[in-house]
């Protein structure tokens, strides 16, 4: 959406020092909310042993109390925007395991009629555009509802790349004390058949080339011959390890002579990994895109396109400095914004192999990467859902449409599993300086009585009609509530954090309370990107139990990409059929 108010400058990043903070909440208020978010859950000794945990967490002598005065004041701090802004680098920056299926997402685009090469070559010339309208500040600023939105994420889009250290990984990018203003790399890295190749996408004099010239550097690349002589052995396959084993892979690389093919990889403006295949259908296509062959692929980069042989296309995405709804901008102008007009270079972007020098004992180390994250690719198993309803339906039936969208997961969910389990939704709160995303937890109340109600023979029609309208319009409330802050889980995380980085193993009982761990114990993960140009979005479940629903909903659709360990996929395919039956069963309650 356009500026309109003169009040708010047009330049992309212009705003930023007008948004308000996030509001930092009193210990009491966040005690209150957890208190109320994870009742539902528990049983009646559960929930009195919380409320005692609670209430020593709130008591006079309490540590809390401190560390809520080392936030507030961290909070005031001069240079800090936001009480948050040391909580996201430990949340995603701090996660051991690895980020590949775990934490990166997918979009899958929607249909093109051009082929791989062309394909490729569009998406390319696209969001080099959009990287030199953002270096002059000429992407208008996102304004939401009369408010306008941090467009600070959109400094990590172009040459980002996450570095895996032993205790703590740590972001590479533009925009930062290392690397002041915006990147001027002109190369972006692409794979093809587990090899990377750097390819200027700028010419020396700063212009891009055009999508012909960048098709038929494309061509030439995948006409070498120049790939790796062992795919097994590709050093993408590092990328997938837990971090800490990334971490010494990537030192012996560095003491190995590769410091120059690293670089060129981590300061590329993106990467586009080309696969040599067609994927047979769209369940395929994201799950190549969610994680495909390693050996093809840098998960550490923010941004990966990958261009599949039949044109079908998508992005991956690295999660520590982008959010989802960073990217659907992003990708909706790389798709359907026009592109400005600038008189191309002459010649063909040049292009080399990006050579990396592996002793044995990294080649095995590779391999066995490769081979883990295949396996762990295989153990986890996938569905796509897709239903020919969507937000007009369900504000036709005075509903709104992510009201009636979680409502029917709860409802499969009890019917596929026998249980209300603990829910997470992602709720954007980028109307706030440094904003990110904002953890809700969906159980309600008014949640277990609609379930209740629908699975009670007794229940009349009405009851059941009215009973859902009132778990919907209590979702609806809720997520206003954490839109404005209003929410307890990431408070109180920080200061379980601050007590951690103080080297304090010994934490209040609250973190150990059954409350906490249950209500945190994912039984879905969930979270919408609308978006009319993409497909299908998606990531991996969060725990053991659990099932990612990813989803778009838009106007006249609703398609869903769901993932779940394969050792409990019965159980998720039964909450994809249960949720086709809950759909229609919803609808028609509505409309009687």
């Amino acid at each position: 959406m356009t500026v309109s108010n003169p009040e708010w400058s047009a330049r992309t990043f212009g705003n930023e020092e007008s948004l308000p903070r996030v509001p930092l909440p009193t210990l009491e208020d966040s005690c209150r909310r957890f208190l109320e978010w994870c009742t539902p859950l528990l049983t009646a000794e559960e929930l009195a042993r919380t409320e005692t945990a609670v209430a020593d967490f709130l008591a006079p002598e309490s540590p809390a109390h401190e560390l809520q005065a080392t936030l507030e004041a961290y909070d005031r701090s001069e240079g800090v925007l936001s009480w948050l802004d040391t909580f996201w680098p430990y949340r995603y920056l701090g996660r051991r395991d690895r980020i590949a299926l775990n934490a990166n997402f997918f979009f899958l685009f929607q249909r093109s009629v051009l082929g791989q090469v062309e394909r490729a070559a569009e998406l390319i010339a696209s969001a080099v555009d959009y990287k030199l309208k953002l270096d002059n500040e000429l992407v208008a600023p996102v304004i939401l509802r009369g408010r306008p939105q941090s467009m600070r994420q959109h400094k990590f889009l172009f040459s980002a790349t996450r570095i895996p250290g032993q205790a703590l990984d740590t972001a590479r990018t533009p925009y930062s004390e290392d690397w002041p203003g915006p990147s001027q790399a002109r190369h972006i890295i692409v794979f093809f058949r587990d090899t990377p190749f750097r390819m200027d996408v700028l010419a020396p004099d700063g212009r891009p080339y055009d999508p012909e010239q960048l098709a038929d550097g494309l061509r030439s690349i995948m006409k070498t011959g120049k790939v790796v002589g062992d795919p097994t052995a590709a050093v993408g396959h590092f990328t997938t390890k837990a971090r800490a084993d990334w971490a010494s892979n990537r030192q012996a690389l560095l003491a190995a002579g590769n410091a120059e093919a690293l670089d060129t990889i981590e300061t590329a403006l993106f990467c586009l990994c080309l696969e040599d295949f067609a994927p047979a259908d769209t369940q395929e296509a994201c799950d190549k895109l969610l994680h495909g062959d390693s050996g093809n692929r840098w998960f550490d980069k923010a941004v990966s396109f990958i261009v599949f042989g039949d044109g079908t296309a998508g992005i991956n995405v690295e999660h520590c400095e982008l959010d989802g709804t960073t990217i659907l901008a992003f990708t909706d102008a790389v798709l359907s914004e026009e592109r400005t007009s600038r008189e191309a270079p002459e010649g063909l972007p040049a292009f080399e192999p990006v050579e990396f020098v592996l002793d044995n004992a990294l080649r095995e180390d590779a391999r066995a990467a490769g081979e883990s994250f295949a396996a762990y690719a295989d153990a986890t198993a996938t569905k796509t859902v897709s239903f020919d309803f969507g937000a007009n339906r369900a504000k036709q039936l005075g509903m709104s449409p992510d009201g009636f969208a979680q409502m029917a997961y709860q409802l499969a969910h009890k019917r596929a599993k026998g249980l209300n389990g603990a829910t997470y939704e992602s709720i954007a709160t980028r109307q706030y300086r440094n904003g990110r995303t904002e953890a809700m937890r969906v159980l309600t109340p008014e949640v277990l009585a609609f379930v209740a109600a629908m699975e009670d023979p007794n229940a009349s029609t009405e009851a059941r009609r009215t009973a859902f309208r009132a778990a919907a319009a209590k979702h609806v409330s809720r997520a206003k509530e954490c839109q404005a802050g209003d929410a307890p889980e990431q408070h109180l995380w920080e200061l379980q954090l601050i007590q951690k980085r103080r080297g304090i193993e010994e934490t209040p009982a609250l973190y150990s309370s059954p409350g906490w761990l249950i209500m945190r114990n994912d039984y879905l993960s969930t979270s919408s990107a609308p978006s009319h140009n993409i497909q299908y979005f998606g990531f991996g479940s969060t725990s053991p139990q659990c099932i990612g629903v990813a989803y778009v909903l838009l106007p006249d659709r609703w398609n869903i990409y769901l993932s779940t360990p394969r050792q409990v996929a019965d159980e998720m395919f039964r909450f994809a059929d249960e949720l086709t039956r809950a759909v229609e069963e919803l609808q028609d309650l509505l409309a009687e």
